[in-house]
């Protein structure tokens, strides 16, 4: 295993998430949203927890559909919070819901089409493909992260703060940040 591997700790989740989905170009908005969610969610735990409840996760926010959580009401927030195969936190419950009617702001007001082209229009369409060499060398958060989390408080989003963001645009592949020399790693 090599060192881009090493924070997987040697999880089939983790793994399959570093192979499979990580600094991966997604285009999808119900999955951009997801992820964002999930990003939100992990706030102050590990990934790791967050990838273990990640299928219940989805399953209680029926599956991150945007039109359907925007329309969360405080019964079934309450019903969320009791959810012992979720992470409990009202803020971040409520974050969700917050970010959903977000999202369908962002679409409705035709300054963009989608969640998609919003996310994305942040680097023209392109992914960023840092070439670094060890885990070391990784930053917590960049000017990018800073630009994506002030404009998404703006447009009144939630539990995005820049370190929040910069983990998402890997998470969608906005950003990829295997090591050089890691078989996932992006050509560029």
């Amino acid at each position: 295993m090599n060192e881009c591997c090493d924070w997987t700790k040697n999880d089939p989740l983790m793994l399959a998430y570093h192979d499979n989905r990580w600094c991966q170009p997604c285009h999808d908005d119900t999955e951009l949203f997801a992820m964002l969610c999930l990003e939100g969610q992990q706030a102050g735990l590990s990934w790791s927890t967050i990838i273990h409840k990640e299928a219940a996760i989805r399953n209680a926010f029926d599956g991150f559909d945007i039109s359907i959580v925007a329309r969360y009401n405080e019964q079934k927030i309450e019903t969320l919070l009791r959810n012992p195969e979720i992470i409990r936190s009202r803020a971040k419950i409520r974050a969700a819901v917050r970010n959903a009617k977000a999202v369908q702001q962002i679409v409705s007001s035709g300054e963009f089409k989608s969640f998609d082209d919003y996310v994305w229009h942040f680097t023209e369409g392109k992914q960023i493909v840092h070439h670094l060499k060890k885990l070391s060398e990784m930053p917590a958060k960049d000017e990018l992260s800073e630009t994506v989390s002030k404009d998404l408080k703006k447009r009144e989003f939630s539990f995005v703060g820049p370190v929040i963001c910069y983990s998402f645009l890997q998470g969608v592949g906005v950003i990829d940040d295997h090591l050089d020399g890691c078989p996932c790693k992006a050509e560029g």
